[in-house]
């Protein structure tokens, strides 16, 4: 059996934009509950208030009693708006139940004895956790805060699907009538293996270049036309030696 949990509210009749931000700088963050035979209604909690229940799971999963201006309905947080920068919360909604109906709603699995199953214990087995909420459906008396999933008999290179998972009495997946392809994987249990990088081949050695290297002579290049070659007397000229 789920635990009750009261949140306060105000009735408040301003709105808009710039109402909402009077509120906040006073502390104070707008909020509306919808849902059921009522229309919908404009509230106002105190911040510090859902700040600290914001901290637990019940908070996002659980049937909250909603006291109005000292009436109280039964609803569900179906939206909580945080400040991208400051740890403030900026809007909440909420949705009216009626507890005559079904309802839907993810709760968080709780992985239970996992140290003490066999695949725990075991050096070089890994346990991943591949799922860590599910979307369940039963009546609001049903709803549980969380499911357990006790992992006790875990081995290595076993896999708990949805389907696997023990649900309270009243308890359903939707899922899971949707087909075994649904059926997901919630835990496994492998062997951890350790990636070894492949050494890279060595690069081919580069011959090496003697110490004293041999000076290239420079090319010969033949001497434009009519110019003498180098060493011989211009034209006219008398060759050296000779007078």
């Amino acid at each position: 059996m789920a635990s009750k949990h009261e949140i306060k509210a105000q009735s408040r009749k301003d709105e808009g934009k710039g109402a909402s931000r009077r509120l906040r700088h006073a502390d104070l963050i707008p909020a509306v509950v919808y849902g059921g035979s009522q229309p919908p209604q404009s509230l106002q909690l105190i911040h510090n208030d859902i700040a600290l229940a914001a901290r637990n799971e019940w908070f996002f999963s659980s049937l909250l009693d909603l006291n109005i201006d000292g009436k109280v309905q039964k609803v569900l947080l179906r939206d909580l708006q945080r400040h991208p920068v400051k740890p403030r919360v900026l809007h909440l909604d909420f949705q009216r139940i009626d507890e005559s109906k079904p309802i839907r709603l993810k709760v968080p699995l709780h992985f239970l004895n996992q140290d003490k199953s066999p695949a725990g214990k075991l050096a070089g087995t890994l346990i991943m956790h591949e799922v860590n909420e599910v979307e369940i459906s039963c009546l609001p008396s049903r709803l549980p805060e969380h499911i357990e999933v006790d992992l006790s008999a875990l081995e290595k290179g076993d896999i708990v699907h949805l389907s696997s998972i023990k649900l309270p009495e009243g308890v359903e997946i939707p899922a899971l009538r949707l087909g075994k392809e649904h059926d997901v994987a919630v835990v496994l249990a492998k062997e951890a293996r350790v990636e070894v990088e492949e050494e890279t081949a060595a690069p081919a050695a580069v011959a090496e270049v003697p110490a004293t290297a041999v000076k290239a002579e420079p090319a010969k290049t033949e001497p434009a036309k009519g110019e003498p070659a180098k060493g011989e007397p211009a034209k006219g000229e008398p060759a050296k030696g000779k007078k």
